[in-house]
């Protein structure tokens, strides 16, 4: 009782703080208990399966057709060497087919990607999809001599899952680093 009449004394501004502190306090203790946590062997079975077509499309097949289908039409890119590389569909899939037209020309130096499984997670986004990350080797090399690790980055990638299927919305590529050059 003594509860009660405490909040019948109080005045409307002091009430509505009082009931905003609860409702905070609530959706925090709400949200600490609903978080995602790690993900399921599947989801990380299938953002893997889809990280795998992204970079096998991005460094050796060039489709922009099948490129298209990857991405949502608002897709964004951020490179932290080459700035805003997209924000969008058409201007990604325009770079996208400029690019992997020109590398598969005969002698164009060729890229390949190589994910660092000890750095891969996915962590679900309830009612999204799923935040993938890790770090990535790059290889480069020209057709009959063998490739060069060049260089290392991190990345961290936002996917979307509606009734198409898995679509990437974000991509981060941040932290490259140059490989050493060989030894002679």
């Amino acid at each position: 009782m003594e509860a009660k009449s405490r909040i019948a004394t109080q005045s409307p501004g002091t009430r509505a703080r009082s009931a905003l502190a609860t409702f905070v306090i609530s959706a925090i203790i709400a949200g600490t208990s609903a978080a995602a946590g790690p993900s399921s062997p599947q989801l990380q079975s299938e953002v893997r399966d889809q990280d795998a077509k992204f970079f096998k499309l991005m460094f050796e097949v060039c489709d922009p057709d099948a490129m298209s289908r990857m991405v949502t039409p608002d897709f964004e890119m951020y490179h932290d060497r080459g700035g805003v590389v997209a924000k969008g569909e058409p201007e990604f899939i325009a770079n996208y087919t400029k690019d992997c037209r020109s590398w598969t020309k005969p002698g164009a130096v060729r890229a390949r990607r190589v994910l660092v499984p000890e750095t891969f997670g996915v962590y679900p986004v309830p009612g999204y999809g799923a935040i993938e990350g890790g770090s990535h080797d790059f290889y480069a090399g020209v057709e009959g001599k063998p490739e060069v690790k060049v260089g290392r980055g991190r990345f961290t990638q936002l996917w979307r899952r509606d009734a198409d299927g898995w679509r990437l919305s974000r991509v981060f590529s941040y932290d490259h680093v140059d490989a050493a050059p060989p030894r002679p």
